[in-house]
């Protein structure tokens, strides 16, 4: 690798053995890197042919400074950058053949790569949505807290927890397949989930946690049916899940929540979740030969 430039691969041993300890520095602000990573990593077995994931990072000075994924078929998901290293990223990206459909990051990085990529390329970015990535600090339950209590879903009950999945992703506008065939390859199929049920045993709101990696533990999906909104489950099953993941040793409880929507911005911000960065997600549009 030449020094101070951009290494990529598609081991992700090899990417976790040189850009392990950097993402591991800042465990909330990494918070999707870790967990993709830790996914990959354990995963057993890989469909024969399958596109490989990227990974790549920016050593300066014998220092990892930064560093990104991208999944098949998806987008470029980028730790924070200067604009140079925005610039120098998409130079180094064009040069290889990429050409992702949109880019994540934190609001200023997502911004400095899409116009460096627009310089690049000539491709358009269009806002999709802003994301507030928040962390827990203390923990304050709601009060009064509604009724009921939570648990964690039972083995019986896939087909409850997979159809409030698949609403979840209506509502943020997610395109994805999620049924028994499906279930093991969709992001949702990793994490653990927890119903808040009310005195009468009826779930009425979920929270699914993803496994802790690197000290942080990041809570998602958060749902409750439209028709169940606005009488505390989403607070209570929140408050339990965030418990949980403190009890089993997580150093950092983190979460995004949709920067459009002012009633769950105030929900997490009562219950003791405090801003980290603000998120953006731009989508590329290429002109055609």
């Amino acid at each position: 690798m030449r020094p101070d430039d951009w290494h990529l691969t598609e081991d992700v041993e090899e990417f976790l053995a040189r850009a392990g300890d950097f993402l591991r520095s800042r465990p909330a602000l990494h918070t999707m890197a870790l967990s993709v990573t830790e996914k990959l990593r354990t995963l057993t077995t890989a469909a024969v042919g399958a596109p490989a994931p990227v990974f790549g990072l920016l050593e300066q000075g014998g220092t990892v400074r930064a560093a990104f994924y991208r999944l098949p078929s998806r987008g470029l998901s980028v730790t924070p950058l200067t604009p140079g290293q925005a610039d120098g990223l998409a130079a180094h990206l064009v040069g290889l053949g990429h050409a992702p459909p949109h880019v994540t990051a934190d609001h200023g990085t997502a911004t400095a790569f899409a116009e460096a990529w627009r310089r690049h390329t000539g491709a358009t970015s269009a806002f999709r949505v802003g994301l507030h990535l928040l962390r827990l600090g203390t923990l304050t339950p709601p009060d009064p807290q509604p009724a009921g209590s939570a648990r964690r879903v039972g083995a019986g009950e896939q087909e409850h927890l997979m159809r409030w999945c698949r609403e979840f992703a209506a509502d943020v506008g997610e395109a994805v397949t999620i049924d028994a065939g499906s279930w093991t390859s969709t992001r949702f199929a990793e994490k653990s989930y927890t119903f808040w049920e009310t005195p009468d045993g009826t779930p009425v709101s979920m929270a699914g946690v993803n496994p802790m990696v690197g000290g942080q533990a990041r809570i998602d999906p958060v749902y409750t049916p439209a028709h169940l909104r606005g009488r505390g489950y989403a607070a209570a099953v929140t408050v339990a899940v965030s418990r949980a993941a403190l009890a089993a040793g997580a150093e950092e409880v983190v979460l995004f929540t949709n920067a459009a929507n002012p009633t769950s911005n105030a929900l997490y911000r009562r219950i003791g979740y405090v801003p980290v960065a603000d998120w953006t997600v731009y989508d590329f549009t290429y002109a055609t030969a």
